[in-house]
């Protein structure tokens, strides 16, 4: 797993990038949190053997928090992108690719994403909800 942090707040973690081989370092029938517990976004990697099963479930409403951001998440299906990661001060920290299986999060700081093939596909997973770029956004460009 690559971990991004700020350079401007250093105990500060921006990105994650979780390449799909890593995968296959989890121990069969095991799940390895990729976001720690206390983001609002929550993703965690799982190795499942055939047959596995969880217990029948629905999740429960809570009161929600009070000062939230958006966080993201985008996972390759097919194709390859290029990530652009930005540091809070909107200073570019790195530029890694995702192939298929690949999953970058985003927790703080920016981004945004060159599609280097045609016919690329991904899934978004974002934190909701979301209420409009005047809300939801600062353009790095802008600011």
């Amino acid at each position: 797993m690559e971990l991004i942090y700020s350079k401007v707040e250093l105990d500060k973690l921006l990105h994650i990038i979780h390449k799909v081989d890593e995968f296959y370092t989890i121990e069969e029938g095991h799940r390895r949190d990729v976001v720690g517990e206390k983001e609002f976004i929550q993703l965690s990697a799982m190795n499942m053997k055939e047959g596995h099963t969880f217990r029948p479930h629905q999740h429960i409403w809570k009161p929600g928090e009070e000062k939230t951001i958006a966080q993201e998440s985008w996972v390759v299906i097919k194709g390859s992108v290029e990530c652009h990661f930005y540091d809070t001060d909107g200073t570019l920290l790195g530029k890694p690719i995702l192939k298929p299986g690949d999953c970058s999060v985003t927790l703080g700081g920016g981004h945004t994403y060159l599609i280097l093939e045609d016919d690329t596909l991904v899934y978004e997973y974002k934190t909701g909800p979301y209420r409009g770029q005047e809300l939801d956004k600062e353009f790095l460009d802008e600011i």
